[in-house]
């Protein structure tokens, strides 16, 4: 099985949906953005978190390639966002 980092390098998104995200990452706030896309809970480690907003942003994928009414770009960016937040601190704890 790969690992969180891989599976995420893998992944393929238009180009401006991750020009988005990258731009929004910088001024990701772990607490506030977790708990509107999570809910409300104890904040998960930064693993635990990357997975539950993989299996977020696979649904909202498949929302936007089947043209669903309810595809939201804005929330897609912002789970984009916060899984490379979560990546970088995955990666700063893996260091």
């Amino acid at each position: 099985m790969k690992d969180l980092l891989g599976i995420l390098n893998d992944l393929r998104r238009p180009k401006l949906l991750i020009r988005a995200a990258r731009i929004g990452v910088r001024d990701y706030r772990r607490s506030s953005c977790l708990n509107r896309i999570l809910g409300q809970g104890q904040m998960p480690r930064p693993g635990e978190a990357v997975m539950r907003l993989i299996e977020i942003e696979a649904d909202i994928d498949e929302q936007r390639r089947t043209a669903d009414a309810s595809y939201s770009v804005t929330r897609h960016v912002e789970v984009l966002t916060a899984m490379m937040g979560e990546a970088r601190l995955l990666g700063d704890t893996a260091r």
